[in-house]
């Protein structure tokens, strides 16, 4: 891979934020590329981010954690409707089982009110069972906040990068930075097989490997805490246990274990909150799902073990100062984003703006693009249409009567747009069309969404990967047998 074109601004990492900065910065006229070390963006934090967007009541008054969740909580209904990508504001419950934890409400409930959170209520726990039936009688009291919500940060993140691209800025995918120099001229971003970029401007969103590239600008900055979060995904069928996202008081080290629907209709559970030596351990445990199951039971006792289909675990980037970080290097012309953890997700917008702030005043000029078009082209989801509005569909496009994923009723039309947006491999397209999420997680349909990937991108089947590089779905044995030959030994 050779040299690339001198860029204005570089985005280093394309999760929910650098995918934010991105779309931000696509609105000027700027020359922008986001650089993503995965096959797809979003595979990073956002992937295994539980899809909360809070409130903002969490969060000590004047920090940077508590402005930018409420502005970006602000923003979530405008931004979704422009992208097109599932949102509700479902509302969040903080419950309490005794007058210790009532307490600690009613101090989250001031600290939300200095905060600037609207539609707070404090509520008893018989007031708050009429909204929630299935809450657990040992609750005594309810902070609620109707102004939660609940988003697919996947799709949120893809969607911001797909606008970006839309409107003249360029993403690059399977590139690891390995160096970074500068020089009079700008930086020189070097990647893992020889690429090199150059910008005036570099934003570093690398989320839990945001230190990492902070050190190649010869930033001296703590190391940011990875933190494993479990969680686990119940079947549908009991997907109505309850609305609000229910939360209890929280630990020093996180917001807790959650009970947490999801726009897809799910129930999640979880996540721990684990402190890791590495950043690369994803696994899942089974005293991890013991210790949500037995947490959440106590918050809603019908939660049950059989009704786990999925299971799953993240890593988090620990702020070492328990709020977000906002480093410069470079007169200003590097910026640096650290410790975006929680409520990262939900300030991401906010973020955003921010970093394009910080930007101008290191001299970077922002001149509005006067033909900058905010929306994204609408996503079919066949299984949401009537049966009229489905009957128009198949007529425009017979593919879409084709239906591949019979759990989640996803179509080949579904599939094949979302290659068409850019999915790449068959976790790109379950997180874009739910096609393998769920009871049988892709045990029916995968054949399927891969010989539609191998279509659609010109490529044999054999070369279909579950995630990128090193993950392709066929052993050697079957990709022998597909040859004509025989399976190394």
């Amino acid at each position: 891979m050779g040299e690339r074109t001198q860029y204005d601004v570089v985005v280093i990492g394309g999760g929910v934020v650098g995918t934010a900065v991105l779309r931000t910065l696509s609105r000027y006229q700027l020359k922008a590329a986001l650089l993503e070390k995965e096959a797809e963006v979003g595979w990073g934090a956002t992937k295994a981010n539980s899809g909360i967007v809070h409130a903002g009541f969490h969060n000590k008054p004047g920090s940077w954690m508590a402005r930018l969740c409420v502005a970006g909580n602000r923003m979530y209904d405008q931004l979704c409707d422009e992208l097109d990508v599932p949102f509700q504001r479902n509302g969040l419950m903080m419950v309490a089982r005794t007058p210790e934890e009532e307490q600690i409400l009613r101090r989250f409930y001031q600290q939300g009110l200095d905060n600037g959170v609207p539609g707070m209520e404090l509520l008893d726990g018989d007031t708050a069972r009429r909204l929630e039936p299935n809450l657990s009688g040992e609750i005594t009291m309810v902070l609620r906040a109707a102004s939660g919500g609940i988003v697919a940060p996947f799709a949120l993140a893809h969607a911001q990068a797909e606008n970006a691209a839309a409107n003249g800025a360029d993403v690059y995918t399977e590139v690891a930075v390995t160096g970074i120099s500068c020089g009079d001229d700008g930086f020189t971003i070097t990647s893992q097989d020889g690429g090199t970029w150059k910008a005036k401007y570099i934003v570093n969103a690398a989320g839990l490997f945001a230190d990492d590239v902070a050190r190649m600008c010869g930033l001296d900055v703590p190391s940011l805490i990875p933190r494993k979060g479990e969680e686990y995904i119940l079947d549908q069928r009991v997907g109505d246990l309850v609305k609000h996202t229910i939360f209890p008081v929280p630990t020093p080290k996180s917001k807790g274990i959650l009970v947490i629907p999801t726009v897809g209709g799910n129930i999640m559970i979880g996540p721990t909150a684990l402190e890791m030596p590495r950043k690369d351990d994803l696994s899942t445990t089974a005293a991890g799902l013991d210790e949500i199951l037995a947490f959440t039971q106590r918050l809603v006792p019908k939660i049950q073990r059989r009704d786990i289909i999925a299971a799953f675990a993240g890593l988090r980037a620990g702020s070492p100062t328990g709020d977000f970080i906002f480093e410069t290097s470079h007169s200003g012309r590097a910026v640096h984003l650290l410790g975006i953890e929680s409520p990262g997700l939900t300030a991401s917008p906010a973020i955003a703006e921010h970093v394009a702030e910080m930007l101008a005043e290191a001299g970077l000029e922002l001149m509005p693009k006067p033909d900058f078009n905010p929306r994204r082209p609408r996503v079919i989801r066949f299984k949401k249409l009537s049966d009229e509005e489905k009957e128009e569909v198949i007529k425009r496009d017979p593919l879409y009567a084709h239906v591949v994923c019979r759990c989640e009723t996803v179509t080949e039309g579904e599939i094949v747009d979302a290659v068409r947006r850019g999915a790449r491999t068959v976790d790109g397209v379950k997180f874009l069309t739910r096609a393998g999420m769920g009871r049988c997680q892709g045990g029916f349909c995968t054949p399927y969404v891969v010989r539609i990937l191998a279509r659609e991108l010109g490529v044999s089947p054999l070369e279909i990967t579950k995630r990128g590089r090193n993950t392709e779905l066929l052993a050697a044995e079957a990709k022998a047998f597909l040859k004509g030959g025989e399976a190394d030994a």
